[in-house]
C-alpha cells in the first residue's frame, strides 16, 4: 500500500473551520492559530490532492467540486477521531462510563427508576444520559458518539445492534372531567370529531400516531395543542375538554387509579415495541451488559 503525501488532520481540521466557520480568519481564531497557518496548511492540502479545493467567488473562498469530497471526508474522519479518543478514554477508565441516548417518552417516565436502580446494584458505574428523538439515535449510535440508546423507534444501520425491549401501546386517554369518560367503545369514525393535545411533531409517539392513521384513511385530526411532555398533556386533560395519545407505560398506572380513563376503539390499536440499540463496536462494554441484564429482568 502506498501511505505517502497523505494529508494530515491539521489540513483537514482548516479546511473544515475555513468552511464551517465562515473564512480563513474565523477559522484561525476558532483553532488557536495565525491565519498564515491557516493558508499554510490549505496550500499543503491542496498539494497532497493535487486540485485546487476551494476558490474566490465574488470575495468570498468557496469549495470545488473537488473540495466538497474531501470536506465531506475530513469531517466524517475528525468525528471519527474524536469518538475513537473517547472510547480509548474509556478503556483506561477500565469502562466505567456508559454514553446512552433515550428518547424522551421513555426518559421521562421509565428512565429515573431504572437509573436508581442500576446505582443501587452498581455503585462503581456512571451512565452518562441525554434526552433526544428517535431520529438523532441511530446518527448518534453510528457516528459512535454514545454506546447504546433506548428508543421508541428502531434504528435499521448495518452498524447498530437492534434487540427488543417492552411491548407498549398507545392508549387513547381523557380525565374523569371529559364526556366520553366511561364510554366502553367508540366508532372509530368519531375519532375525526374529538379535540387533541398530543406530542409535538418529530417524536416517536407522533410518528406511530401518524402512521397508524394514514392505514385507517385518516389523514388529520383536530389538534388543539401540541405539548412538549407527557405530564403536561395529562395536566392539560384535566380540564376535561380534550383526548389525547400516549404511550400506555406513562398511563397504566394513572387508568388504573382512575385519575385518566382508557378509551377504546373499534378495530383500532397502535401496538409498538420499545428497543435496546447499540454500536457493534461497544457490545463488550461491561456497563452496558449490566444495565440490559437489569432492565430485561424487570
Amino acid at each position: 500500500m502506498e501511505y505517502s503525501n497523505l494529508p494530515d488532520l491539521d489540513g483537514w481540521a482548516s479546511l473544515r473551520a475555513v468552511v464551517e466557520k465562515g473564512g480563513v480568519t474565523e477559522a484561525a481564531a476558532a483553532l488557536k492559530v495565525s491565519q498564515s497557518t491557516i493558508s499554510k496548511r490549505l496550500r499543503s492540502l491542496e498539494e497532497c490532492y493535487g486540485v485546487p479545493l476551494m476558490e474566490r467567488v465574488s470575495g468570498r473562498l468557496r469549495l470545488t467540486q473537488a473540495g466538497e469530497k474531501v470536506y465531506l471526508l475530513a469531517a466524517l474522519t475528525l468525528d471519527r477521531q474524536l469518538a475513537l479518543r473517547e472510547e480509548l478514554n474509556a478503556l483506561a477508565l477500565g469502562k466505567t462510563n456508559l454514553r446512552m441516548d433515550v428518547t424522551f417518552g421513555i426518559g421521562e417516565h421509565l428512565l429515573p427508576d431504572l437509573l436508581l436502580k442500576f446505582k443501587e446494584e452498581y455503585p462503581d458505574y456512571q451512565i452518562d444520559f441525554r434526552l433526544t428523538y428517535s431520529r438523532q439515535v441511530q446518527k448518534d449510535l453510528a457516528m459512535e458518539h454514545v454506546d447504546m440508546a433506548l428508543t421508541e423507534i428502531a434504528p435499521d444501520h448495518p452498524d447498530i445492534l437492534v434487540q427488543k425491549w417492552l411491548e407498549d401501546e398507545l392508549w387513547l386517554v381523557c380525565s374523569p372531567n371529559h364526556p366520553l369518560f366511561g364510554t366502553e367503545l367508540l366508532p372509530v369514525e368519531e375519532m375525526a370529531q374529538l379535540k387533541y393535545v398530543l406530542r409535538e411533531k418529530r417524536t416517536s409517539i407522533r410518528e406511530s400516531l401518524d402512521e397508524a392513521l394514514n392505514s385507517i384513511g385518516i389523514e388529520q385530526l383536530n389538534i388543539a395543542l401540541e405539548v412538549g411532555s407527557s405530564e403536561a398533556i395529562i395536566e392539560i386533560l384535566d380540564h376535561g375538554k380534550h383526548v389525547s395519545f400516549l404511550p400506555r407505560f406513562a398511563v397504566e398506572e394513572r387508568v388504573a387509579q382512575g385519575e385518566l380513563y382508557h378509551i377504546k376503539v373499534t378495530g383500532f390499536r397502535i401496538l409498538r415495541t420499545l428497543w435496546i440499540a447499540r454500536n457493534r463496536a461497544a457490545l463488550d462494554h461491561p456497563v452496558a451488559e449490566a444495565f440490559i441484564n437489569m432492565i430485561r429482568q424487570g
